[in-house]
This record gives C-alpha cells, structure tokens and sequence, in this order.
C-alpha cells in the first residue's frame, strides 16, 4: 500500500474520513498515517511505501486469510462489531471489542466474523526497528489524557476535545491526534481513546 503523506507534527488531527479508502482481502482499508522514528524517537513522515510503522482502520467483511506481513509485529484491535474469532499459527482467539493483540506479522492468520462484519484499528512494526503499543484508556472531564512524544490518540467511542495552550478543538470519532513532548496535546471527554506509543529498540 503506498502510504498517504500526512502531518506528523505535534496537536495535529488526522481526520480518518479524509484518508481514502483502498480495498484489501477482507473488506476496506483507511490509512491514518504511517513513516518512521528518527534518532530522538521523533515522527518521520514515510517515502513513499518506504516506512518501519503504520497505523491504519480496516474492515472486516468476509472470512478468510490475512495477509502476512514477514519481518512486522502487528497489534489489531476491534474497534467496532462484537467479536473476531482470529486464528494464528493454529491457535483461536476470541478478540473481544477495545482488546488489543499483538502477535508476530509473519504468523499464518485467518479470521472468522460469527458474530458479523468488524472494524480494527491496526498497528504494524518494523521489527527490530520500532516497538509498538496499543492501550485502551476511559476518557474523562475530570482528568485530561496527555499525549507525548511519538504517540497518537484514536478516539473510538464518545465525544471528546483536544485542548492546547488555550485552544480548543473538538474530535470526531475514530479522528488521530498527534503527540508531542513540547506543548503536549491533552484529551478532555467521555469515551473511549486507543492510545498508541512508539520507540526505539
């Protein structure tokens, strides 16, 4: 997939429904940024299909093989839909809403939907290169979620505000906001937020 060059720099939103759709296997796929990690741990922009993470929405619609990715780890979360029954390297998972998995991007994978149609958000690594992390935190107006240097922030459920300095922007749902170490966006809201860190081996 050659990748969507977007902003990276920090407080900025990335508004999923501006990313364009691309087919995949199983349903359709929506990139929210991909690139690489610079010496400092800064966000690097991708060149082209040449990038060590990638984070993207996709769907699920149809049973069936997910493609491998060899030399990648790969942390798949659903976001939307109640189960994926995924299988790797012989072994079932129940993968429940808001759980994320991380597992070796060159394992065999196939996914079954007993329960219908899924949406994942989908977090992929260069081995060796970039570490990845998904953790899934509750949102609230009493105490803000900052976000830091090489982490992201995808809203999934409810409503919330990204706050900086003093100005306010609202987030729709499944919009990115970019972390950063000086003037460190905070999220303010009720819901649900994918936070998403990167660093250095």
């Amino acid at each position: 997939m050659t990748t969507t060059n977007r902003s990276l720099a920090t407080g900025t939103i990335l508004h999923l429904a501006d990313s364009t759709k691309r087919k995949w296997a199983q349903g359709e796929v929506r990139e929210i940024a991909a690139g690489k990690l610079g010496p400092d741990s800064n966000l690097l922009p991708a060149e082209g299909k040449e990038w060590d993470w990638r984070l993207s929405v996709a769907s699920i619609e149809a049973a069936g093989d997910f493609t491998p990715y060899g030399g990648f780890d790969r942390t798949l979360t659903v976001i939307a839909g109640e189960l994926l029954e995924l299988t790797i390297d012989g072994t079932a998972h129940a993968m429940e809403a808001l759980r994320p998995l991380k597992f070796a991007g060159g394992s065999t994978a196939a996914a079954a939907l007993p329960t219908g149609d899924v949406l994942a958000l989908n977090l992929i690594t260069r081995t060796g290169a970039v570490r990845g992390n998904v953790r899934i935190v509750e949102l609230s107006k009493k105490r803000e979620q900052h976000l830091f240097g090489a982490q992201f922030g995808v809203l999934l459920q409810g409503k919330a505000t990204v706050l900086r300095g003093e100005s306010e922007d609202p987030l729709e749902l499944r919009d990115t906001v970019i972390g950063g170490e000086e003037g460190s966006p905070r999220i303010s809201g009720r819901g649900f937020m994918a936070v998403v860190s990167l660093d250095l081996p």
